[in-house]
C-alpha cells in the first residue's frame, strides 16, 4: 500500500543534503515558495472493526487533508498494526524502515492520520528527525489557514492552545528547571513546564472571555433573525460534499467553493426565494469529518449552534463517494452532540449531491427511489440538476407545517396585509365593499409567531382560538 516518488540518485541526494545543510534544519512552514515535503502515514489496526471504511480511502482522505494546506506529498503509506506500542505506536522494524525511506525522500514533515500521545509524538520526531503532526494537529493547521473572520480566528486559536497544553511534555531539559521559590527556605518553586502550562492557561482564559463577547454578539444577530419574517434553513454535511457549491447556486453568491477539504470555515447566510414567493434564510456551515477533534467541536460550538436555529436542515451528501454511508453516520454523530436527532421534531432533508459523477444506470435507479421518498432529493449542485425539485420540496415542507386560518383585515391594516403577502402565506383573498380583506392564510409555526409579535393587536383579533404556544415556538 506504499505509494511514493522514485528515490533520488546518490548524486542528487548529496546535492540536496548540501542544500539542506546550508539552509539549516528544516522547519514546518506553509508558504508559497517551497512547500514542505510531507509523508502521510495511516496507522491501521488489523483488528479494526470499522467495516464502513477501507484503509485505502482513509489514506486518500488523509492526503486530501494534507493537500488542503499545500504540503508537497512525497510519500504515503498505510501501516498495519497488530498492537500499538506505547512509546512509538509503530513497531521497531517498521519504524526503522520508514526512517530510511523518509531520509532518502528528504521528508520534512510526517502526518500520522491518527491520535498520538505527547510521548509518542516526541519519540517519533526523535527517531525520524522530522516534525510530526497527528490528525488533530493537521486539522487545526487547516482551520488556522481557513479562518477568515475574527470569531473563526479566536475559535481556532482556542482549540490550538487547548491541544498544545496537552502536548507539553519534558522534551527539553529546560522544562525541568525550577524557578521562583519563595519564603525563608526557598521551596521548590515551579518547573518551566508548569510555568509554560500556566501561561497557556492564561491565554485560554483570555480567549474564552473574548469568545463570550463574540457569542453575545452572535446571539443578538440570531435574535434579529428570529424577529425577521424568514425561516432559516441550514446546510450541513461532510467536508467536500458540495455544500458551498449548492449554496452559491441557490443564492447566486460567490462563497469560496473548491474541490478541497474544509474549503470554507466561517458560516455564511443569504436570502433565497422559493417557488411560492416565500423567502428563507440559507446558512452554510463548516464541513464535518470523521474523528473531528473534540477541541474543535467545543471551540466551534457557537458557530455550530447556528444549526439549532434552523427550521429545516439540509444534509448534503456526496452520493458518488464510496464511503457515503460512513460519512452520513459521521455527520449524524456530530448533529447528535448538538442535540439534533435524525428522527426528531426538526425536519432533515437528505440532499444526495454530485449526481453528475454517477453512472447513468445507478443515477436512474436512485432517482426513481428518491421520487418516492419525501425527505430525500437527488441533485447536482454543479450542473443544477434536481435543484428546482429541491426548492419545491422545501416549499411543500414549509406549507405542510402551516395552519389554515381565515382572517379579516380592514383598510387600516394594510401593512399587516402586505407583510402576509410578502411571506407567501395568502392562499385566498376577497375584498368587500367597505375595503375589508377576507383572507385564507397558511401559517407555519415560525410565521405565526412572528406575525403575532410584529402585529400584536391584529393577531390578537384574527387569531382567536389558536394557542399562544405557537407563538412561543416561533
Amino acid at each position: 500500500m506504499t505509494d511514493h516518488r522514485k528515490l533520488p540518485s546518490s548524486g542528487k541526494k548529496a546535492a540536496v543534503g548540501a542544500q539542506e545543510k546550508a539552509r539549516g534544519p528544516a522547519e514546518f512552514q506553509i508558504g508559497p515558495k517551497e512547500p514542505t515535503r510531507a509523508f502521510v502515514i495511516v496507522p491501521w489496526f488489523k483488528a479494526q472493526k470499522d467495516a464502513r471504511r477501507k484503509p485505502e480511502n482513509r489514506l486518500e482522505e488523509a492526503v486530501g487533508l494534507a493537500a488542503a494546506i499545500d504540503l508537497d506529498i512525497v510519500g504515503r503509506e498505510v501501516v498495519m498494526i497488530t498492537q500499538a506500542r506505547p512509546a512509538t505506536l509503530i513497531g521497531t522494524g517498521k519504524l526503522e524502515e520508514l526512517g530510511e525511506l523518509m531520509s532518502a525522500l528528504h521528508v520534512e514533515l510526517v502526518v500520522v492520520d491518527g491520535t498520538l500521545t505527547p510521548g509518542q509524538q516526541r519519540n517519533l520526531e526523535k527517531a525520524w528527525k522530522v516534525k510530526v503532526l497527528d490528525r488533530t494537529g493537521l486539522i487545526l493547521e487547516i482551520f488556522g489557514a481557513r479562518a477568515a473572520t475574527r470569531e473563526g480566528a479566536l475559535q481556532v486559536e482556542l482549540a490550538h492552545l487547548t491541544y498544545q497544553k496537552s502536548r507539553l511534555v519534558r522534551s527539553w531539559t529546560h522544562l525541568e528547571r525550577q524557578r521562583g521559590g519563595t519564603g525563608f527556605l526557598g521551596g521548590p518553586g515551579e518547573t518551566q513546564i508548569e510555568a509554560d502550562r500556566r501561561a497557556i492557561q492564561d491565554k485560554i482564559n483570555r480567549l474564552e472571555k473574548q469568545l463570550d463577547k463574540v457569542k453575545r454578539t452572535r446571539e443578538l444577530h440570531r435574535k434579529g433573525r428570529r424577529e425577521a419574517p424568514y425561516p432559516v434553513i441550514a446546510l450541513v454535511g461532510y467536508t467536500n460534499a458540495g455544500k458551498s457549491t449548492l449554496f452559491n447556486r441557490l443564492t447566486k453568491a460567490s462563497v469560496f467553493a473548491k474541490d478541497l477539504l474544509f474549503a470554507t470555515l466561517d458560516p455564511t447566510m443569504r436570502l433565497v426565494d422559493l417557488p411560492s414567493g416565500r423567502k428563507v434564510v440559507l446558512s452554510d456551515t463548516v464541513g464535518f469529518i470523521s474523528d473531528l477533534p473534540t477541541h474543535l467541536v467545543a471551540a466551534f460550538r457557537a458557530t455550530l449552534e447556528e444549526v439549532l436555529e434552523a427550521e429545516i436542515i439540509l444534509h448534503v451528501r456526496d452520493i458518488s463517494h464510496e464511503e457515503t454511508d460512513a460519512q452520513r453516520a459521521d455527520v449524524l454523530d456530530v448533529l447528535k452532540t448538538l442535540g439534533i436527532e435524525q428522527d426528531g421534531e426538526r425536519p432533515i432533508i437528505e440532499v444526495l449531491n454530485k449526481a453528475d459523477l454517477m453512472e447513468p444506470e445507478r443515477r436512474a435507479a436512485l432517482l426513481n427511489q428518491t421520487d418516492r421518498q419525501k425527505e430525500v432529493t437527488l441533485i447536482s449542485a454543479l450542473t443544477g440538476e434536481g435543484v428546482d425539485h429541491l426548492l419545491a420540496d422545501l416549499d411543500a415542507l414549509l406549507a405542510e407545517q402551516a395552519l389554515v386560518v381565515e382572517a379579516a383585515l380592514g383598510p387600516e391594516e394594510a401593512e399587516a396585509l402586505a407583510w402576509l403577502h410578502q411571506q407567501g402565506v395568502v392562499s385566498g383573498q376577497e375584498m368587500d365593499e367597505d375595503g375589508t380583506n377576507h383572507l385564507v392564510l397558511k401559517l407555519d409555526d415560525v410565521t405565526l409567531g412572528r406575525f403575532r409579535k410584529r402585529f400584536a393587536a391584529t393577531a390578537a383579533r384574527v387569531l382567536t382560538g389558536i394557542p399562544e404556544r405557537e407563538a412561543e415556538e416561533g
